[in-house]
């Protein structure tokens, strides 16, 4: 068990990290993608307001004392080297969405068939902005009629990619630490819980060699009182309390065994259909004595690879509580199938259905009648069932039906 919470421990923490990874990496990308789009942008902005050019003002080195001012939002990106630095091209169109004239001077690796191409399956697609190959392009107005510029964003995207991958590696190297330290912290981070379950078993397992003599002693002492008083009802409540309590010892241990990391189950090839048909007609005469229907759809033949001893428990002990919790005059309804996993599902009805937490049906002790009030179970036979599902590597459920049944569904 320890050994299990400490997997599921390392694997929350590994989702949560490469979560969280995978997040800050998806921002920064976001991030990264806009910051460029946006300077790809305002270079495409400052081209379509020259007319197909970068303005006159900026093809022109400025003096020493007349650099932009300090204020000017597009200083740090767009400077008097802009231009010489940046390759680009526009096509124009007239009003009847004809090409009226090409500016290819400032690209070399564009001609005027392909600056065409471009520029017509933009106009066809009726975006302003976008990304054409590796071109950002902008469509703007002109007297004339359209224009569509386009610049050249392949270095952009280059420095993007290779920021990204350097991002990525570091997130991801970030991550293998903090996974690694995780690892070998995780079983110090489960020791108190190793400690406490040690300390629960050693106590069962005290407590079943403490109790079990008493008991022993006093039931060996009830035949002898009896055997010299006589039967009576005083006696008789004694045995019963006697018996209750070993029952219940005996429970506690075997629930502690199953608990057990690496519990060897007896495997053997298990005729399923006939165990569980064997088990219901074992409740029947309980069933019919109580006043409940009890009906079974079983499939036939239904085999299973499992510990027959512990199936047939898990059994009794679903049918036991059904039959113990089931309204007066209720009905139980038994049902094994066979799809791609092996289904068996116990329900009954039961009023107070909406009451129950279902989430801790499971718990140890726990009982679902606040009164707690004697009928005759301990609080542990569902938490037997559990375990016995589990060491089979199947999935026990609780659930609620129509707010008048409850059913519990395995799933081996």
């Amino acid at each position: 068990m320890i050994y299990r919470l400490q997997r599921k421990f390392i694997l929350i923490c590994t989702v949560s990290v490469l979560t969280v990874i995978a997040l800050v990496f998806g921002v920064i990308l976001v991030l990264n993608i806009s910051s460029m789009n946006r300077n790809m942008d305002m270079l495409a902005d400052r081209v379509s307001e020259g007319g197909g050019r970068f303005p006159g003002s900026m093809q022109e080195k400025p003096p020493h004392d007349k650099l932009p001012p300090k204020n000017d939002q597009n200083f740090d990106f767009i400077t008097p080297e802009t231009p010489f630095s940046t390759r680009h091209f526009t096509v124009f169109f007239d009003k009847k969405g004809e090409v009226a004239r090409t500016n290819t001077e400032s690209i070399y690796a564009i001609d005027e068939d392909t600056a065409i191409e471009y520029a017509e399956k933009v106009m066809k697609d009726g975006d302003e902005r976008g990304w054409i190959a590796s071109y950002r392009y902008k469509v703007f107005s002109t007297e004339m009629g359209n224009g569509v510029v386009f610049v050249d964003g392949s270095m952009s995207r280059s420095s993007l990619m290779q920021s990204m991958t350097i991002a990525g590696l570091v997130l991801l190297g970030c991550a293998a630490l903090v996974l690694i330290l995780i690892f070998l912290l995780s079983k110090k981070a489960v020791k108190p819980i190793a400690e406490s379950y040690e300390k629960q078993k050693q106590f069962i397992t005290d407590a079943n060699h403490e109790l079990k003599t008493p008991l022993t002693l006093i039931l060996a002492n009830l035949d002898i009182a009896e055997a010299e008083l006589g039967q009576n009802e005083w006696l008789d409540d004694i045995r019963s309390e006697g018996h209750r309590m070993t029952e219940l010892v005996n429970q506690l241990v075997a629930l502690s065994r199953m608990d057990e990391e690496g519990q060897l189950l007896n495997i053997t090839k298990v005729a399923l259909g006939k165990l569980v048909a064997d088990t219901v007609a074992e409740f029947e005469p309980l069933a019919k004595e109580r006043g409940k229907a009890l009906t079974s759809n079983i499939e036939k033949g239904i085999s299973y690879c499992g510990d027959e001893a512990l199936l047939h428990r898990l059994v009794g002990i679903l049918m036991d509580n059904a039959i113990k919790y089931c309204d007066q005059g209720g009905e139980i309804t038994v049902s094994l199938q066979k799809g791609r996993r092996i289904t068996l599902t116990i329900e009954n009805t039961y009023t107070a259905v909406g009451e129950l937490e279902l989430n801790r049906l499971f718990d140890r002790f726990y009982r679902a009648d606040k009164a707690r009030k004697f009928t005759g179970g301990y609080g542990v036979g569902l938490s037997m069932a559990k375990a016995i599902v589990e060491n089979h590597k199947g999935e026990i459920t609780a659930y609620k039906k129509d707010g008048t049944h409850i059913g519990f569904k395995i799933v081996l």
